[in-house]
């Protein structure tokens, strides 16, 4: 991933700086109502503020790999956080804590963390979007969640018009959530997150990447190897950003894996006798996580699935929904999104769940 803010040509207007197409990595999105950009944490306070007095609505974009915006844009203040660097804030024998502004683009972060020697973030490799957004979602993949090293979020709380810095043990954490998702009221700043200076990788959780690096999970390998294979695995699934390839042109997993209750999982279990055991994987309170990409290929969306206007799933991986073209709507991908879900409802009764955020649009 070269440049995770790079303005793709799309089918809105790319000459127009306000085209919030410009600024996603699905390129799509309408126009922006006022179009800021804020370079540190004080500028995105004060621009905050200033469009509050204005009494105009704020969206804070930063990568952009995470929302959908409609076609019809956002009628109040874009902020683009372009705030950028990080340093060591604290040291405790092996361990540091690493303060991370929130537009630093994510995987050069976790680039600089293996080259420094500092293990926690390297198995998050190749993941677009910025390091302020990682708290918002709880970004996880191969084994990692940003939740296991976050230490605290210094957010700007806009019921009180205070900069606060909140303890991990405060952020409520979850599968893919924490209080700042779905929430108007903190704008995230910077992140502290609590490293060990280490040659290896943590113990490898991941079983597929076990597979690739050649050893059994719960094993070390070093940085740099689990760096490389991470991003190896996902390019291969059209989850690292290229320009040269369309089935990059998504929000990764459009999707989230349901949760079920144990007694919803097996009745999906029932209506999926014939097709063997569904991927599953189990969570506190006698519930079970399963794959979202099952569901749906078993539901008849395999990988390529076209949906009008270009729009289609990638076909490197069943949960990416691609801008294929670079030229679709908003709206045609709002189609496939339901066509998709409302499908595997019908066959499995197991309802699917978007993973970004939807501004101006819903499935």
């Amino acid at each position: 991933m070269s440049d995770v803010y790079a303005e793709p040509t799309t089918g809105a207007d790319p000459t127009d700086p306000a085209t919030l197409a410009r600024y996603t990595t699905l390129r799509l999105g309408g126009p922006a109502g006022r179009l800021e950009i804020a370079t540190s944490a004080d500028e995105i306070v004060r621009q905050v503020r200033e469009a509050e007095a204005r009494e105009q609505a704020v969206l804070l974009l930063a990568g952009g790999s995470n929302v959908v915006i409609g076609d019809q844009g956002f009628p109040g203040t874009v902020v683009l956080i372009r705030s950028r660097g990080f340093r060591v804030v604290a040291e405790d024998g092996d361990t540091i804590t690493v303060r991370v502004e929130a537009g630093e683009p994510w995987d050069d972060l976790v680039a600089a963390t293996v080259e420094r020697g500092w293990s926690g973030l390297e198995c998050l490799s190749g993941i677009p979007g910025s390091a302020g957004a990682t708290p918002i979602q709880n970004v996880g993949a191969y084994g990692q969640e940003v939740a296991e090293t976050i230490v605290a979020v210094e957010a700007y709380d806009r019921t009180h018009r205070t900069v606060v810095r909140i303890a991990a043990a405060d952020c409520a954490f979850s599968y893919r959530g924490s209080i700042f998702k779905y929430s108007d009221r903190w704008v995230v700043l910077s992140v502290d997150f609590r490293l060990t200076r280490a040659p290896l990788s943590g113990p490898v959780r991941y079983a597929e990447l076990a597979r690739a690096l050649g050893v059994e999970v719960g094993d070390r390998v070093p940085l740099a190897d689990a760096r490389a294979t991470v991003r190896r695995l996902r390019a291969g699934k059209g989850m690292v950003l290229d320009a040269q390839d369309p089935d990059t042109w998504s929000v990764g997993s459009f999707f989230t894996n349901p949760v079920l209750e144990r007694a919803a999982y097996e009745l999906l279990r029932e209506r999926a006798a014939d097709l063997g055991e569904p991927p599953n994987w189990p969570c506190p309170g006698d519930t079970v996580k399963v794959s979202a990409a099952w569901l749906i290929d078993k539901a008849g969306f395999g990988k390529g699935y076209a949906g009008p206007e270009g729009v289609a799933i990638s076909t490197k991986h069943t949960l990416a929904l691609a801008n294929r073209t670079g030229a679709a709507s908003t709206a045609a991908l709002i189609t496939l999104a339901r066509e998709i879900r409302d499908g595997v409802h019908a066959r499995f009764g197991v309802p699917l769940h978007p993973e970004p955020v939807l501004i101006n649009c819903a499935i």
